[in-house]
């Protein structure tokens, strides 16, 4: 991946005042990234999967980066565009590993980037709110945020979770974000800090929004015939070993009392990638979790069996202050990931969002969990399976994925 926000992160990127930063060349820079990290070349690779951007979108994303990079025109490639909204990057996981299973690839890249940091914030409250607005919905500006916060409020109303167990996520996310070398948050947060910031919505402060940010990232999906044939070895990566994908509508009732649990689809998806994967939540050791807004965390950890429904709040809340007092108690030895392994890069609520490029995050944060190179201020013990959780739109798209190190 990508430093995230460039401009000020690594200002060689930018040679003059005309070569600024733009969704294409992060997603070429992560590309090339993950090629050389590899040991592969692009001639290399057969199949091509890419996120649209919202900065500088372009039709058909993926044939305009191939062509780019000089992948097309080419023979026996495939590449596709995936737009599920958040959930691009796991669904363009599962699609690439469809892709070997099915349509003789062998080596597929999944690439996601965007520059929305460099929008004003006009411009991109404008497009945002293009995304998920409909007259039907009647959600005010900013749509995304007040779209979360109606199901913020339909969980406080029908489940009882609390405005405080809300600020918990965000707290918890700024503790692990602040232990990854590379997160935006570099300060923990405190749930009266989250609680007093200016609000976006009536039950979400400007700190429960995933924080706006430039980078880029990609990963490559092999086949095991490709592996052996560059002789490279199997403990390299991971593997895919199940997913799941389930849909719900674009947007929420415009009554909280018409919401009902027939719009989620991340039940749904979890049950199907565990069923294919043949393992439960007990199996799982590392969770990389979709958190755009507070309620997306809590409702994904009971989507996939951490906490029975409703108790998601509760669930983080008994957590976070947990976690407070191990690391009042013995700052240098205590490890948050033992009692929460549970996006320990800090997710979108504290590492940073580039847009629709974060579920890539909890795919990479899963990789360095399983292989063992998360550091220790991070890595979760004798981790083997990791599940990873992408949403889009405002729970409308769900991809999960379950990966593994091989080692069972």
């Amino acid at each position: 991946m990508t430093p995230l926000n460039p401009r000020s992160a690594n200002p060689t990127l930018l040679r003059s005042a005309t070569d600024k930063v733009t969704p294409t060349k992060l997603m070429q820079q992560a590309l090339r990234l993950a090629l050389d990290n590899a040991g592969v070349q692009l001639k290399d690779l057969n199949g091509l999967v890419a996120v649209p951007s919202l900065a500088d979108t372009h039709f058909m994303e993926a044939h305009y980066l191939a062509t780019q990079v000089g992948l097309l025109p080419g023979k026996s490639i495939i590449v596709r565009t995936m737009d599920t909204g958040g959930a691009g990057p796991v669904t363009g996981l599962l699609e690439a590993k469809r892709m070997i299973q099915m349509e003789g690839a062998d080596l597929v890249a999944v690439v996601a980037g965007d520059a929305v940091k460099q929008l004003s914030s006009e411009e991109f409250l404008k497009r945002a709110d293009q995304t998920c607005n409909h007259p039907e919905a009647e959600l005010k500006s900013p749509v995304i945020p007040n779209g979360y916060d109606r199901i913020a409020q339909y969980q406080m109303k029908n489940f009882g979770i609390t405005r405080e167990q809300l600020a918990s996520c965000s707290a918890l996310m700024s503790i692990m974000a602040s232990r990854h070398p590379h997160a935006l948050t570099r300060t923990p947060r405190t749930v009266p800090e989250i609680l007093a910031a200016r609000h976006v919505a009536p039950v979400t402060s400007v700190m429960e929004c995933a924080r706006r940010a430039d980078a880029g990232s990609a990963i490559l999906v092999a086949s095991a015939q490709f592996l052996e044939r560059k002789g490279l070895q199997r403990d390299t990566g991971v593997v895919v070993v199940g997913g799941g994908e389930a849909s719900g509508p674009l947007f929420p009732p415009k009554r909280i009392e018409d919401i009902n649990e027939m719009m989620f689809s991340c039940e749904e998806a979890a049950g199907v990638a565990y069923e294919e994967a043949q393992v439960g939540v007990r199996d799982i050791d590392f969770f990389g979790l979709y958190d755009c807004f507070p309620i997306c965390l809590i409702r994904a950890i009971e989507a996939v069996g951490l906490a029975p429904k409703g108790h998601g709040g509760a669930f983080v809340e008994e957590r976070y202050y947990q976690i407070l007092e191990g690391l009042e108690k013995d700052p240098e030895n205590f490890k948050p990931q033992d009692m929460f392994p549970i996006n320990t890069h800090g997710g979108l609520l504290a590492f940073g969002a580039p847009w629709e490029v974060p579920a890539m995050y909890n795919i990479i944060e899963a990789f360095e969990q399983l292989t063992h190179r998360a550091g220790p201020a991070r890595q979760v013990r004798n981790a083997r399976r990791a599940l990873v959780y992408g949403n889009g739109g405002i729970f409308s798209a769900s991809a999960v994925a379950i990966l593994g190190s091989g080692r069972y």
